[in-house]
């Protein structure tokens, strides 16, 4: 496979936090492409749980500075950056005091879904967004996951389609095993005010995080089933409405498909 560009949007990495199928996946397959010699740059958040100091974050002040409004809210973006030694390669991390100083992910002490995860993800993904922009790197695949990374797809298609840092740019979006919950009822007011609307918003209508999962393909050029426990509808959804869709959940080395899945969508016509 020839050298491409290739951008990792996941919601969790190890070793910044613990192992589990994403954040191992999303340790493992940079790592691997980037020594086949592709050229690699991994996001996620910095939750508050992160330890900065052992880990050796710091901030990208080039990077930073940025205002993105969510809910009619200027929210400040900061960029930090860290490397991981065991796979020679960086980690940008998207804060924000506002949706990620609190020492948790996803979920409060009583395991309940946070109110405000759906502006946290549409912060993340725009900030993602911003960053790339700002850094001057179109890259040739960007491959979200988890339901953090959800609203990746959906602007990247709706509003830079015609972005030169972005038009050629195909998008993967990987299935795991998630605990389906449902998403705040803000969301599609959140989402109407960055201007979504008609097909598109009725996709959010009373979502749940397999529903975020489910859109999410609806503007992916390829699929990857990664995990045995995959919501079986959005496995079905997947390989009826992503053409390109691999199943690499019961492969012991899943990058070698991935590579291929890669080199297959770059020669395509993007989905609308």
């Amino acid at each position: 496979m020839d050298s491409k560009r290739i951008l990792y949007v996941s919601q969790e990495i190890h070793p910044y936090l613990p192992e589990n199928e994403i954040s191992k996946a999303s340790l493992d397959l940079p790592k691997k492409m980037n020594e086949m010699g592709h050229e690699v740059r991994v996001f996620m958040p910095r939750y508050g749980l992160i330890n900065e100091r052992r880990h050796q974050l710091h901030e990208v002040i080039r990077l930073s500075g940025i205002n993105i409004i969510v809910n009619d809210m200027d929210q400040p973006l900061i960029i930090k950056v860290a490397s991981v030694p065991s796979a020679r390669m960086q980690v940008y991390f998207i804060d924000n005091e506002e949706y990620f100083k609190r020492k948790a992910t996803f979920y409060d002490e009583g395991t309940r879904f946070f109110e405000d995860n759906d502006q946290r993800a549409i912060f993340f993904c725009r900030g993602v967004i911003e960053t790339v922009k700002k850094l001057g790197w179109a890259p040739d695949i960007i491959h979200c996951h988890g339901w953090l990374a959800s609203f990746m797809p959906l602007y990247l298609r709706k509003f830079h389609y015609d972005d030169p840092m972005f038009a050629d740019s195909k998008i993967v979006y990987s299935v795991y095993t998630d605990k389906d919950q449902e998403v705040p009822a803000t969301l599609t007011d959140n989402l109407k005010f960055d201007g979504i609307d008609g097909e598109d918003l009725a996709r959010y209508e009373n979502a749940s995080v397999e529903s975020l999962n489910r859109a999410a393909l609806s503007y992916s050029d390829g699929a990857v089933i990664a995990s045995e426990g995959a919501n079986t509808e959005t496995k079905d959804f997947a390989f009826a409405n992503v053409s390109n869709t691999i199943d690499i959940s019961q492969d012991e080395n899943p990058a070698v498909k991935v590579g291929e899945l890669y080199e297959q969508i770059a020669v395509e016509e993007s989905v609308a």
